[in-house]
């Protein structure tokens, strides 16, 4: 019987639990359709109580590392190894690992936007009211602010022309959920984000991988793939894509209109880093079958957790007819300050910083990294080191020192390679994202 050692945690019991879960999937020491031991069984092996357990399974569930079956039991997922990257991450001490596994925003320590803001909601006496359910005011302000943010993508919308949600992972999970039935074939990058595919899976949605080059996927490939699987639906990460940092150019967006198009294909294109390129989303070619779903988590704050989901009317009326199921999940505290930060122009500034930041990051990598760097890329928060890696370089690199994400994460078919991505966002400073990088070219030598 698997049996976690708890006792070095921190955490929770029940958080201390699943972590140990997630730990022992990322080891391999429980694979996927392994059956975790009954949850009274374990309680009692442990000491603790058997709610404790059953909370932690809830979460375990709750995060795509596991499924519970009434009556069977409750057994670790295939795939569950890219909801790993979801798993709490508990502050490092001097000298252990530098995190580069999760693409979150870069964080300025010296800004005050959010103590600012919530300071002039309390002087106004507007923040208690923010305990309740958003009012109609607050949820017609937020679809202005909405529209006004998708317009530097090109996007001209009326307000009810997008849907709030909390996020682009609940977004896409939506979008899924009304375009698909369970078991549909889905098409994707053949690598992917893990949100991706864990939205998938949980629909029972079986993924088939599109093949990809710098530019990011092949419209021969793309038709070909819809033509043997019979796909009605195809979720793309046209700017910036996560993991590659591949950006669709003019010519081949036209060609994947093209083959949309004539393949009656929905697309759901997930565009959470379209703001931080130049690339223009698909959207704009092929507004009658996309669904675009972008958010603040990537470019502004990671918690201000407020989505949209834009797209043709009726496309929205088969997400969410009465408008209302998709932005329950959102909080008016939330909504309250992504419209003050859009309307007062605080989202722009920070979303400026935070590419300037990002560039100055990239041009960190190329110096530290020399031949390692992938070439032809726009800059983005994420690289893709591919070229040959060595075999095994995400757990080299973890031996110096640096956590990264390995190709089979991302991968939706067998035989991934050895890439890895690194975050170059993660890094709390440029100081410490160069001996991370330093780190990286230590664990890959190149003659």
């Amino acid at each position: 019987m698997w049996l976690p050692d708890l006792s070095s945690s921190s955490l929770p019991t029940y958080l201390a639990l699943v972590e140990a879960i997630a730990a022992a999937i990322g080891r391999g020491e429980l694979k996927p359709g392994e059956r975790l031991p009954p949850q009274r069984r374990l309680a009692w092996t442990l000491g603790i109580n058997p709610s404790t357990v059953m909370l932690a399974y809830r979460e375990a569930a709750r995060r795509h590392l596991v499924s519970g079956e009434v009556g069977r039991g409750t057994y670790v997922l295939a795939g569950s190894r890219e909801a790993s990257l979801f798993r709490l991450k508990q502050p490092a001490a001097q000298g252990e690992l530098i995190d580069l596994s999760t693409n979150v925003p870069v964080h300025d320590p010296d800004n005050r936007d959010l103590s600012v803001s919530l300071a002039g909601l309390a002087a106004r006496g507007e923040l208690d009211g923010l305990q309740a359910y958003p009012s109609a005011a607050l949820v017609e302000r937020a679809h202005l602010a909405g529209a006004t943010w998708l317009r530097r993508r090109g996007l001209e919308l009326a307000p009810n022309g997008l849907l709030l949600c909390a996020g682009a992972q609940q977004g896409v999970s939506a979008a899924l959920l009304a375009l698909c039935e369970a078991g549909e074939p889905i098409l994707v990058e053949r690598f992917t984000a893990p949100g991706i595919k864990a939205a998938a899976r949980q629909l029972r949605l079986p993924l088939h991988g599109v093949a990809m080059d710098e530019r990011g996927i092949l419209p021969d490939d793309l038709d070909r793939q819809a033509r043997a699987t019979g796909a009605r639906v195809v979720v793309l990460t046209p700017c910036l894509q996560n993991p590659t940092g591949a950006s669709l150019d003019a010519e081949r967006r036209a060609a994947i209109a093209e083959v949309a198009r004539r393949r009656e294909l929905w697309i759901v294109e997930d565009d959470v880093y379209g703001v931080l390129g130049s690339a223009a989303p698909l959207a704009v070619q092929v507004p009658e079958r996309c669904l675009l779903i972008s958010s603040l988590s990537k470019s502004v704050a990671p918690g201000l957790r407020l989505g949209f989901i834009a797209g043709a009317p009726e496309l929205l009326e088969r997400i969410d007819p009465e408008a209302q199921a998709t932005r329950w999940a959102v909080t008016p505290l939330s909504l309250a300050l992504a419209c003050e930060w859009i309307e007062s122009g605080i989202a722009e500034r920070r979303l400026a910083w935070q590419i300037e930041e990002l560039q100055q990051r990239w041009r960190l990598a190329a110096r530290v990294l020399g031949p390692r760097m992938p070439q032809g890329r726009a800059v983005a928060p994420h690289l893709w080191l591919d070229g040959a890696p060595p075999a095994g370089l995400a757990e080299a690199c973890r031996q110096h020192g640096v956590e990264v994400v390995p190709a089979e994460v991302f991968a939706v078919e067998a035989n991934p390679g050895h890439a890895v991505r690194v975050s170059l966002a993660a890094a709390a400073s440029r100081v410490e994202l160069k001996r991370a990088l330093e780190g990286i070219v230590a664990a890959w030598p190149m003659g």
